[in-house]
């Protein structure tokens, strides 16, 4: 079976949040800023100052065929999810959004 790359972006509110979390993830901001953000597959989560929100993108690969963006968008959500749980963070209002690479059509100037 083939395998298809997706680009996934979950967004969600940060939760939960105490004064120690707050220092740390504020201490790290720099390392999470929009401007270092990219798609990779290990995932890149961005959050601002006001740590209100956050971003994570992040690469998927799944095997083609009917209900593939489901998983990709699952795929994609789990991982925002490790990557909260390790930084010791909550999060609600989880939303995310999936972009097949492989139908992105380049139109050459």
């Amino acid at each position: 079976m083939s395998s298809r790359t997706y680009r996934v972006i979950v967004r969600g509110v940060l939760d939960g949040l105490d004064d120690d979390r707050r220092a740390w993830l504020r201490a790290h901001a720099a390392e999470h800023d929009l401007f270092a953000s990219s798609f990779t597959e290990q995932g890149s989560t961005t959050y601002d100052g006001s740590l209100a929100a956050f971003s994570h993108r992040v690469v998927v690969h799944v095997d083609a065929g009917p209900g593939e963006e489901d998983e990709a968008r699952t795929a994609g959500e789990l991982s925002a999810l490790q990557w909260l749980e390790d930084a010791g963070v909550g999060v609600r209002r989880l939303r995310s959004t999936a972009t097949c690479t492989d139908d992105v059509r380049v139109r050459r100037r």
